[in-house]
Formats: structure tokens, C-alpha cells, sequence
């Protein structure tokens, strides 16, 4: 009876890994927004618009920006090497190494393309809703932990144990 281990490098990541490295990830990009949020409220508040959308207009704004930019970000560097800065420090990537540019995009579109709607009111509570919904959902899919990002882009987060 010859009884093979899983290899190393197909190992799940586990969700506290993925959680992490979205943490870092999201507190480069909150730093982003914020000083974003701070250069548009003063652009505004300088040419008189601030009272448009009941003063929201710079959270808006910066919102989409910096949620824009993390979804570009992510599919920049997932398609050239599988893995964001995030990942790197948790030690884990995206298998295959580097997918497709266009499941890259699709991967990055779902999460964390959601982000770019977290500051706009009401809609904000439709992108919580789905970010929470995909964590949930890697949670519940055992044993390979993919959320509808990964399924939609046809990859896992795996160990990253080089």
C-alpha cells in the first residue's frame, strides 16, 4: 500500500492566511482612500461643491478611486505572478501561478472590484453584503476553500511554501 501525500505546493491555503494578506492589502489602500478622501474634500470645499450630494461627494469619490485602484492592483498582480504583496507576507499564491490576464481580471472584478461601491450610500450595503458573502462562501467550500472569485477565474489559493 503506497499512500501519497497531497504535494506541498497544492495545499489550501487556510482562511485566516486569506483573511491576512487582505488585511495588509486593505490597510496600504484605507491609507490610500483616506488621503485621497482628504485631498477631495479640499479640492471641493475650495471650488464650493461640497454641499453637492449632501457633502458625500468626497467619499464617493475617493471610494472609487481607491477601489478602483486596489481592483487594478490585484489584477496587475495576480496575472504577472499569482500572489499580491499581501500574499507574499502570508506566504501563499494563486494556482495556477499565473492565470490568464482575463481570469485575472474576472477574478479581480467580483473581489475586490466590490470595494469601489463601499462608499456609496445604500449601495454600500449591497458590496458588504457580497464581501461578507464571499468569505462565507470559502469558508463553507471544503476542502479546496474557493470563493466565487476563484470558481469564476478557475483558481485556488494555495501555500506558498518555496
Amino acid at each position: 500500500m503506497t499512500g501519497t501525500a497531497p504535494r506541498a505546493d497544492t495545499l489550501p491555503a487556510e482562511w485566516w492566511e486569506r483573511l491576512g494578506a487582505r488585511l495588509i492589502e486593505g490597510l496600504v489602500f484605507g491609507v490610500f482612500y483616506y488621503i485621497l478622501f482628504i485631498a477631495l474634500w479640499g479640492v471641493f470645499r475650495t471650488v464650493g461643491w461640497l454641499e453637492l450630494f449632501d457633502g458625500r461627494l468626497p467619499g464617493v469619490g475617493a471610494s472609487l478611486a481607491a477601489g478602483a485602484g486596489y481592483t487594478g492592483y490585484d489584477w496587475w498582480a495576480h496575472s504577472r505572478g499569482g500572489r499580491t504583496f499581501g500574499k507574499a507576507i502570508m506566504r501563499i499564491r494563486l494556482s495556477p501561478e499565473a492565470p490568464a490576464s482575463r481570469a485575472a481580471l474576472k477574478r479581480a472584478l467580483v473581489y475586490p472590484g466590490a470595494l469601489m461601491l463601499i462608499g456609496i450610500p445604500v449601495v454600500n450595503l449591497l458590496a458588504g453584503m457580497l464581501l461578507f458573502a464571499v468569505g462565507l462562501l470559502i469558508l463553507m467550500d471544503k476542502p479546496l476553500e474557493r470563493g466565487p472569485h476563484d470558481r469564476l477565474a478557475g483558481t485556488r489559493v494555495v501555500k506558498d511554501l518555496r
